[in-house]
């Protein structure tokens, strides 16, 4: 997978807000009912969907996120939907998938917290799917050695009919010129 991430014309750097310093990705916004679209363009993403979405959500956000040495994530919480939906609630759950982790990283792992208080740090590895409410903050630790660290994200949420029908049906969000 992380071949064919890298390989997309799409990966580029990370059309994400501030907090996301020295990332490459692309972003890709659907409605439940737009999946097979999802999956026809993007194949490699099949396996990953089938396992992580959740029957109660109905919009999704899923973005490959690479960072590299002295790239991090600043403490936020997902609304990405928020570009559609101004008052968007946070997502019901969020879905990571570790696709590459560098043998010996230093940094990089993921903070959870709520509020001021740490919940927890996750040290990334290779294969490791993990999910987190939705309304919890999280960073990313600066990476602090060489070689790339790979995940693929799901923003799932649970809109109300008339959120929902602000998010587009489908649609790809990069900073790679078409």
């Amino acid at each position: 997978m992380a071949q064919q991430i890298r390989a997309c014309r799409l990966f580029t750097q990370n059309n994400l807000n501030r907090d996301f310093v020295g990332t490459r990705g692309f972003s890709v916004v659907f409605r439940r009912e737009q999946r097979d679209q999802v999956t026809t363009t993007f194949p490699f993403f099949t396996r990953y969907l089938d396992r992580v979405l959740h029957d109660e959500c109905n919009a999704f956000y899923l973005n490959p996120l690479q960072l590299g040495a002295g790239s991090r994530v600043d403490p936020h919480i997902d609304r990405s939907l928020r570009s559609y939906c101004k008052d968007v609630a946070t997502p019901l759950w969020v879905s990571v998938l570790y696709i590459e982790v560098p043998t010996a990283m230093k940094g990089g792992g993921l903070v959870l917290a709520r509020g001021k208080r740490i919940l927890a740090r996750i040290e990334p590895r290779a294969d490791l799917l993990i999910e987190f409410d939705g309304d919890l903050t999280h960073s990313v630790e600066r990476v602090d050695t060489d070689g790339l660290r790979l995940s693929l994200v799901c923003e799932q949420y649970a809109l109300l009919p008339e959120e929902l029908e602000m998010v587009p049906d489908y649609g790809v969000e990069s900073r790679a010129r078409y």
